[in-house]
């Protein structure tokens, strides 16, 4: 549990630290409208390798569907645990720890989307959109993993357990590089998002971990 706490943490630290040397460090107007971008040298650079590629940008928001689903299944399998035990208490305490922990990512996608720290680097639409830390990767990164550490916990059923496991994985790799390679954001985008999830997600490992304890001392 403590591991997982510092793991977290430690994360989160890090990510704020990134996010201070991308508002002070090597700030140039390279992106669209001359906005400004920081680490512009190496964000520069890494656009020009990957290039644009709307399909695989366009691919990869639909799929952005796939974890809001795996929120919606959380959210009614609490709201039917609520409707039979007829009280909130009696909820999973992994289940209410899980919503709560999903209002958190929300809310940082929300702050993010108030508070710019960079732009695209190409318009959408015609208009600049704030692109740090990359909402997708975020969304992606904080929702699959509690995929596969919800599916350990409910099923003793190796095939399946594995089967989803596979499937989170790979999803979550496919959705970090096709969202790096599709030139939609700065690579320090993808890496903020990185940073952030994890972090936010050993929170809520460790969270569940010391719920566990609890239940298991009786309290």
């Amino acid at each position: 549990m403590k591991r997982k706490l510092t793991l977290g943490i430690g994360s989160l630290i890090a990510f704020v630290i990134w996010t201070i040397l991308i508002l002070f460090v090597d700030v140039q107007a390279v992106g669209p409208n001359r906005s400004r971008v920081g680490l512009a040298t190496f964000n520069t650079w890494f656009h020009q390798l990957t290039g644009v590629h709307m399909t695989l940008y366009t691919v990869t928001d639909w799929l952005g569907l796939v974890p809001i689903a795996v929120c919606l299944c959380f959210g009614c399998l609490g709201l039917c645990q609520f409707i039979k035990r007829r009280s909130l208490f009696k909820v999973d305490r992994d289940i209410l720890l899980l919503g709560g922990y999903y209002i958190l990512v929300i809310f940082g996608y929300l702050f993010f989307e108030m508070v710019p720290i960079n732009y695209r680097p190409i318009l959408i639409d015609g208009c600049l959109e704030a692109s740090y830390p990359s909402s997708t990767t975020l969304l992606v990164l904080s929702v699959m993993p509690t995929l596969t550490l919800q599916i350990k916990r409910r099923s003793h059923h190796k095939t399946i357990q594995n089967g989803i496991i596979g499937f989170a994985v790979i999803f979550s790799m496919l959705m970090v590089i096709g969202r790096l390679v599709s030139g939609v954001h700065w690579a320090t985008d993808i890496i903020g998002a990185v940073l952030l999830s994890f972090g936010l997600f050993k929170l809520y490992q460790s969270a569940v971990a010391a719920t566990d304890m609890g239940n298991k001392n009786g309290v």
